[in-house]
């Protein structure tokens, strides 16, 4: 079975130049929209699940879908990452189940929703860390609260994000606290805030560098060359899927996303892991009402999740295409977590801090 973790998966995207979408599931249907777009273009995937994720479809569930696409997928490398991990148990929890990568989301305590001082987030993390790679799992940390530079506000995703209002400080990375967060943590991969938000809401308008810091990603890169850079709340909200939604029967005010382009960007500078989830809500939410709309005596569940299904495969096909990934999993042979211990083990995949990496960017 193709399980791979996430810094081999990165490592590889850091050599080749390219990014890779790491899109969330809740349930079978988005599991083979995924597999079967990556399928379709020979690409390696990242599958997330959040808390509320794992709370709605049952961990047991997750974990043999995930075995199954597995089984069925021989050829594909599959990470399965915890998205947001709110504390250390949630993290140790997720690798039990299989999980190959795990966020720790120190930026929040454990309620998920109250802003954390730095020292908080140092401790929480590099306790996941020393945790994960005995076992050889990977670990992606937080720096900087993910939120809306225009308004201050966060917006939650399946219950995780912050209360009240942010300054700018708190929602932008610092790209010196990065080096030394990298350092103190060892983590495999760092999140990035600099103005993108859970949710399909994230602007008002088309972004540009007051609302969307790219800059910021650029700075840390320069610093971090060889740290994997993530972005999160990256969907690109498109135009399309907006007025399908509202063409049969929704109430989906005119929002915008993140520009493709500014992802493109972003992987020319270090961003190897690139989250979504609500274009592909948003490709199924469509799907459905326009079965609903056309077929209102339909109720055979079958008639509107196969072109949901569909409507998914599409979207991820086509970010694959644009983030680099199609193509690139017939070039990896996974190793398997037992193998990324030793390696963590021997100090071969500790930061490389002030390195000029060589990468085809």
């Amino acid at each position: 079975m193709a399980r791979i973790t996430l810094r081999q998966l990165l490592d590889h995207a850091a050599e080749e130049g390219y990014g890779v979408p790491a899109f969330n599931i809740n349930n079978m249907e988005q599991a083979l929209a995924i597999m079967e777009a990556a399928e379709a273009v020979d690409a390696p995937v990242i599958m997330q699940a959040s808390r509320g994720a794992r709370s709605y479809a049952n961990d047991i569930v997750l974990k043999h879908l995930i075995d199954a696409m597995a089984e069925m997928y021989p050829h594909i490398p599959i990470c399965m990452h915890q998205d947001h991990g709110n504390n250390e148990a949630t993290c140790a929890t997720a690798i039990q189940y299989g999980f190959t990568s795990v966020m720790m989301d120190g930026s929040l305590k454990a309620d998920a929703k109250t802003p954390a001082d730095y020292d908080y987030n140092v401790r929480v993390t590099r306790n996941v860390v020393d945790m994960a790679h005995w076992v050889g799992a990977s670990v992606e940390g937080e720096l900087g609260v993910l939120g809306s530079l225009e308004t201050g506000m966060g917006e939650k995703e399946d219950g995780h994000g912050f209360e009240g209002k942010l300054s700018h400080d708190q929602l932008l990375t610092d790209p010196d606290q990065a080096v030394e967060f990298v350092k103190a943590t060892e983590v495999d991969a760092l999140a990035i805030a600099m103005g993108t938000s859970h949710g399909a809401y994230k602007f008002t308008r088309k972004p540009d560098g007051d609302v969307l810091a790219m800059n910021v990603i650029e700075e840390i890169h320069r610093r971090l060359p060889n740290t994997h850079l993530v972005m999160h709340g990256s969907s690109s909200v498109p135009q399309d899927l907006q007025d399908i939604i509202n063409q049969y029967g929704g109430e989906m005010p005119q929002t915008w996303g993140v520009p493709v382009e500014e992802i493109q960007r972003g992987i020319k500078h270090g961003v190897r892991k690139i989250n979504i989830d609500t274009d592909n809500r948003m490709a199924i939410t469509g799907a459905i009402r326009k079965v609903f709309a056309e077929k209102p005596g339909e109720f055979d569940p079958r008639s509107y999740l196969k072109p949901a299904k569909e409507a998914m495969r599409k979207v991820c096909i086509q970010r694959f295409e644009e983030f680099g990934t199609a193509g690139q999993a017939s070039k990896i042979k996974p190793l398997p977590m037992s193998a990324m211990a030793k390696r963590y083990a021997s100090g071969e995949l500790a930061p490389q801090i002030g390195i000029t990496r060589v990468a085809a960017e």
